[in-house]
């Protein structure tokens, strides 16, 4: 600094000259600052304090991000004299933290970045990645920011970050030393050299010194350690007492067979079999790899070893054959990766099975089990195109022997990775050597270069052909290779091929209920059609309206930091020729890698189904951009079938867990499977889709998952939806309305159809027509009843009459035998009293005391009162024609006919009451007495019926009433019309329940005039108009209920004169009968 001139540096130490390297991580270099937050903190900012312990940290050849759902930034900030650029070395395994790096200035704005540069990319496990970004010159602040998303609570990988370098700031001022096992030979360089193998160095070194004998190292290493020939690596010692020396030689033991498809050589390996086999053209080779034999390690497999943190174990074995499994080996370090990879090439289909349309070109079966002891896992890993190694499935903790597949979807090259992990926590002492994994098999089919362990029969070419009978032919899609002929046959109807399976016609496998197949008989699906039959009634569904694929967004839901996120469902219910369109995608890496994840993005990024799940993690929630989204699983690859049963295939629907369906509507239950086992579900994931009618809702319906199961699912294995819609209500017929006949005026009577309340269908059949027919104006039984009346009345007055005159004929007699008698001073004896000659004696008259002049009145009120009754009925009858006859059903049971009605039956009875009282005749009397007693009987009936089907009355009464809305525009209906606007504005109500009756049914938005709360003539035409809330049924009822006190007096009273009437005529007639039986004495 004294002279201002650049100097070289010195040997063992190196610099950059106008940049700066940060290569050693035993801490935390100066200038570099931990910032922890949260982005979504609480209103007390309890997460703000939750994340104070989160931080990079140094981990001496690397930094370590944090691995907990804080957001965690190191901060860099440098001068820069000109434009540079930064790069830096990392290795980002796991996109369930979100990893970025963006600069700003000293604004603390963000400079403009590309998102390729702004995110960073994916990297396979193990594998570094070098990332560079430009610099403007000034001050430059960079950020590494990580945010680890912990939906389900599994642990994620943390991001690895090392040698940090940046170009462009003024020239340094200092050299920086060699960290140990590097150096620098000669002054004034401008970086280190690693030490080779079986060298060492200290800090600041300009040399390597050599190991002692005995001793060994690898590259870059800082130290040297005693070889040993023991399996490495060497875990124990023989140089102290009691130590176990080499075993010698054992005797020979026959060496494992060979996996099938490969034969043993003389120098005790397997070789696959020739090609130089022959067949007879009716069976083609099944070719693949078959592993079950590990007598060596197969050449299209590797093993290795790495651990994050040193390079102890790159150079040993991560896995060891152990005759029929292999398994882990036994690692430098407990928190070791232990890898197994295996690559295929491709994979070809055999002639028989190229012609299918299905999507599986191989598939992978492994059988293992893991022994653990501690928190070990096991990762089943793929490789597409050599793009990105992306987690298939793993397994924590022990398991037991068990099968795991797995099927490719394209043909392309792949790899299978197997990386086994005992413990992820660093550890300076071995605790979990004994925990291993353990791989008994693998297969994987349809390989390009496989060996054939079996062969198959396949499809010959037909016999009208050059070649007939002498080669295999590719079968076309939806056909089997018949076990007789060796000739393709078309699978039956609404069956599909199970798999590649398609050697006899079992291969054709029946689809469930309610399900058809496609044209190639891949796959069964539902045609948005349903029939269901019961109690004689045949119900058809068209379920069209819900094939659109649906969305259903549950949540939100909140990790233990308070990360907010989100289950979408996307459900493609039926149609769409059985294609599987619910789409999930996960966009974690989308940012990052548009070009490089094209064809990843069919393997990983999307899924398609009939159901799938995808988690959400809202933009405001943690401060992204967009939203994200993640962790997109399938839980409905086949179709089982739909029913109304509960349980299909072993899934069960449990109706239980939806409130009860009290329509008459059954609900279809749609079966759904998934058949890729997980780690919590053996058999796969199930879903139910539950249909339910419910008119109230759009023909899209509404979707909802079970109140006790707010994540759709109750055991993580089934889920299940209800979808409650107004199109899956079944296809009108005529069952569905009923007509309802208007009242006969002038001779025409108007018929209307209506829908049954309330309506449970949908398209299919419509109303007919009004119609119009030839009727009487007066009904039959009124004819009936007033003929009738007329007859009695009639027959009673004659009677009347004939008493009349035979008593005035007696009265006449009598009064000439007091007369005689008088004269003659006694009575002559005589059998009979006045008889004329030629009389018989019939009359049975007695008389007594004349009637009470209360007696009298009351009879003759009784009889003017009967009819007054049936004049005001006639009157009204005449004048106002139908008035108040509300009810459709009824159509004769007006104001007028019940008035008339009532007239006739007081007028009848109290004529009975009356003649009888005046006259003193007996048999009027008790006719009358008989006439009460029946009418207090059947009023107690009614009353007792009402009381007991109170709701069923009040039922029928209001279904009624709304039916008899639909003649108030009718011609012939003027009565009902004036009704209803008399009621409504006099009660100021509006319709049966509601305004709403009146849209319904009118079959438009308007109501009768009278419904405005400010009438004026077309009110009820404007929607924007306040109409009455209340209906009128309710205000009936609410009046009922109001004056149930009087109404109730009025009842007793007319109990008390009706058992009045009864007591008197029965008194009356006592008293004639004993006045009688005293003359005859």
């Amino acid at each position: 600094m004294s002279t201002q001139q650049c100097k070289p540096c010195a040997a063992g130490s190196y610099s950059l000259g106008s940049g700066l390297r940060f290569d050693q991580w035993d801490a935390i270099p100066a200038g570099f600052t931990n910032l922890a937050s949260f982005l979504d903190p609480g209103p007390n900012g309890e997460d703000i304090q939750a994340c104070n312990s989160s931080s990079w940290m140094p981990q001496g050849v690397y930094l370590e991000s944090n691995r907990d759902e804080c957001t965690v930034s190191l901060v860099y900030a440098v001068h820069l004299e000109k434009k540079g650029a930064v790069s830096f070395t990392y290795q980002y395994p796991d996109n369930n933290i979100f990893f970025e790096f963006y600069v700003q200035n000293e604004q603390c704005q963000e400079m403009a970045q590309t998102d390729d540069q702004k995110w960073i990319k994916v990297t396979n496990n193990g594998e570094w990645d070098t990332h560079t970004v430009n610099l403007k010159s000034g001050t430059n602040i960079l950020y590494w920011r990580t945010t680890g998303i912990l939906v389900g609570g599994k642990m994620v990988k943390p991001v690895l970050l090392k040698n940090i370098q940046i170009e462009g700031v003024a020239y340094t001022s200092e050299c920086f030393p060699c960290r140990p096992g590097w150096f620098s030979s000669a002054p004034g360089s401008s970086s280190c050299q690693s030490c080779p193998s079986n060298t060492f160095s200290i800090k600041d070194a300009s040399s390597c010194t050599p190991c002692p004998a005995h001793h060994y190292s690898h590259e870059g290493w800082a130290e040297c350690k005693v070889l040993y020939r023991w399996l490495e690596p060497k875990i124990c010692v023989e140089n102290v007492t009691g130590a176990v020396e080499l075993p010698t030689t054992g005797q020979k033991e026959p060496c494992p067979p060979c996996n099938p498809g490969y034969h043993n050589s003389n120098d005790s390996t397997c070789l696959p079999c020739p090609p130089g086999t022959h067949s007879d053209g009716t069976y083609e080779p099944v070719l693949g790899y078959e592993y079950k034999w590990w007598n060596v390690l197969p050449s299209n497999m590797k093993t290795s070893c790495f651990n994050v943190g040193n390079s102890k174990c790159d150079d040993m074995n991560g896995w060891e054959v152990a005759g029929d499994h292999i398994r882990s080996g036994a690692s430098s370090s407990d928190n070791d990766y232990l890898i197994l990879t295996l690559h295929v090439p491709g994979f070809k289909v055999p002639a028989s099975l190229s012609g299918m349309t299905g999507s599986e070109f191989g598939q992978i079966v492994f059988v293992f089990e893991t022994i653990c002891s501690a928190d070990c896992e096991l990762y089943f890993m793929m490789d597409v195109n050599s793009k990105s190694t992306t987690v298939v499935e793993s397994w924590e903790g022990s398991k037991g022997k068990q099968s795991y597949s797995h099927s490719m979807t394209r043909n392309a090259s792949v790899t299978y990775t197997w990386a086994f992990q005992r413990t992820n926590h660093a550890l300076d002492t071995r605790r979990y050597v004994g925990d291993m994994v353990k791989i008994y098999s693998i297969s994987v089919t349809n390989v390009v270069d496989g060996t054939a362990s079996s062969c198959r029969a396949c499809a010959l070419v037909p016999q009208n052909s050059q070649r007939a009978g002498s080669s295999c032919v590719p079968c076309p899609a939806g056909f089997f290779i018949d076990r007789d002929t060796n000739r393709c046959q078309e699978c039956p109807p609404n069956t599909h091929l199970a798999g590649r399976h398609t050697y006899g016609q079992d291969a054709c496998v029946a689809c469930g209920p309610g399900s058809i197949s496609n044209k190639e008989h891949s796959r069964c699906y539902s045609d948005c059609s349903f029939t269901h039959t019961e109690n004689n009634r045949t119900l058809t569904f068209d379920l069209s309206p819900l094939s659109a694929v649906a969305s259903l967004t549950i949540g939100p839901s909140f990790t233990t930091k308070g990360t907010k996120y989100l289950h979408l469902f996307n459900i493609s219910l039926c149609g769409h020729e059985g294609r599987r369109a619910a789409i999930c995608t996960d966009n974690v890496t989308d940012v990052s890698s548009k070009d490089d994840q094209s064809d990843l993005a069919q393997f990983v990024n999307s899924v398609d189904s009939f159901i799938c799940q995808s988690t959400i993690i809202p933009a405001d929630g943690r401060g992204f951009r967009m939203a994200i989204s993640s962790q997109s699983i399938s839980l409905a690859d086949a179709f089982i079938g739909a029913t109304v049963d509960t349980v299909l295939d072993g899934v069960n629907a449990k109706p239980e867990l939806y409130p009860e369906n009290l329509k008459d509507v059954p609900d279809i239950n749609f079966f759904y499977r998934s058949n890729q086992a997980t780690a919590s579900c053996d058999q796969g994931r199930s879903s139910v889709i539950t249909v339910r009618c419910n008119p109230e809702k759009s023909e899209r319906g509404e979707l909802s998952v079970p109140s006790s199961c707010p994540a759709g699912t109750c055991d993580g294995c089934t889920f299940h939806f209800l979808w409650e819609s107004a199109s899956a209500c079944p296809r009108c017929a005529e069952d569905d309305y009923h007509k309802i006949e208007g009242a006969c005026k002038g001779g025409v009577q108007e018929t209307l159809y209506v829908w049954n309340e309330p309506k449970l269908c949908a398209k299919g059949a419509s109303l007919p027509p009004r119609s119009s027919s030839p009727c009487e104006a007066i009904a039959l039984w009124l004819k009936v009843g007033v003929g009738g009346g007329a007859f009695v009345a009639v027959l009673l007055i004659s009677l009347t009459c004939y008493f009349w005159k035979k008593n005035k004929r007696l009265e006449y007699k009598y009064s000439r035998l007091v007369m005689s008698a008088n004269k003659d001073c006694e009575l002559p004896a005589a059998d009979s009293c006045a008889l004329a000659e030629g009389e018989e004696q019939d009359d049975d008259v007695v008389y007594t005391q004349k009637p009470s002049l209360l007696g009298k009145l009351r009879a003759i009120a009784n009889k003017l009162g009967g009819c007054g009754l049936l004049g005001v009925g006639v009157w009204l009858s005449v004048s106002q024609g139908s008035f108040a006859t509300l009810s459709p059903s009824f159509p004769s049971l007006s104001a007028a006919n019940l008035i008339i009605s009532l007239g006739t039956v007081v007028m009848v009875t109290g004529f009975l009451g009356c003649l009888g009282a005046i006259k003193e005749n007996k048999c009027l009397l008790l006719s009358f007495f008989i006439v009460l007693l029946i009418i207090l009987l059947a009023e107690l009936i009614l009353l007792i019926l009402f009381f007991v089907y109170t709701d069923k009355v009040s039922e029928n009464a209001r279904r009624d009433l709304k039916e008899g809305l639909v003649l108030y525009n009718t011609d012939n209906n003027a009565g009902l019309r004036d009704a209803w606007n008399t009621i409504q504005g006099e009660w100021r109500c509006c319709g049966v329940m509601n305004h709403n009756d009146w849209y319904l049914a009118l079959h438009d938005n308007v109501v009768p005039d009278r419904c405005c709360q400010h009438f004026y003539q077309g009110c009820g035409h404007n929607a924007s108009n306040v109409f009455w809330t209340r209906g009128c049924y309710e205000k009936v009822e609410e009046w009922l209920d109001d004056n149930k006190h009087l109404l109730g007096t009025i009842a007793m009273c007319v109990l008390v004169i009706q058992l009045l009437g009864m007591a008197f005529s029965m008194t009356l007639y006592q008293q004639i009968h004993r006045a009688g039986k005293k003359y005859e004495a």
